[in-house]
């Protein structure tokens, strides 16, 4: 056998490859689809999540708010909060807004009912209940 890389040699590298990097694409999105249900905390949805959810969604808490990693970075993570502060200290923070605090960034007081409140709370102790593999990676987000 000469010492020349032939295009027979390459071909078979490329085939090779190819199989060999398709299948382990089948094998993570297998483990990945099969890990999904265990993680995704949908048998604690509740309607007042649900209703939650659309007052996430309709007064953009993302806008400034990350959840679970995603949104904008201007306020604090919330996928974690309720963990951290209880329900009792969300609600009250929410009514709080704006503290007039000079140099510090303002939530807009959104004036929430407290059937709203309550729905808003338990979107986010939801979200908290959601296995997000360590993330965040530190305890304040």
């Amino acid at each position: 056998m000469s010492g020349t890389f032939t295009k027979a040699m390459a071909r078979n590298i490329f085939y090779g490859g190819a199989v060999f990097f398709f299948l382990l694409l089948v094998a993570l999105s297998f483990d990945t689809m099969s890990g999904l249900p265990k993680s995704d905390n949908s048998k604690n949805l509740t309607e007042s999540v649900l209703r939650g959810k659309h007052i996430w969604e309709t007064r953009n808490c993302i806008g400034c708010h990350t959840l679970l990693g995603e949104g904008a970075y201007f306020a604090p993570e919330l996928g974690n909060v309720y963990k951290r502060r209880g329900a009792e200290f969300i609600k009250a923070w929410i009514k709080s807004q704006p503290t007039g605090t000079p140099g510090r960034r303002q939530m807009p007081n959104f004036n929430l009912t407290e059937q709203e409140l309550d729905d808003i709370v338990d979107f986010l102790k939801y979200t908290s209940e959601i296995d997000a593999q360590k993330w965040p990676p530190n305890i304040e987000g």
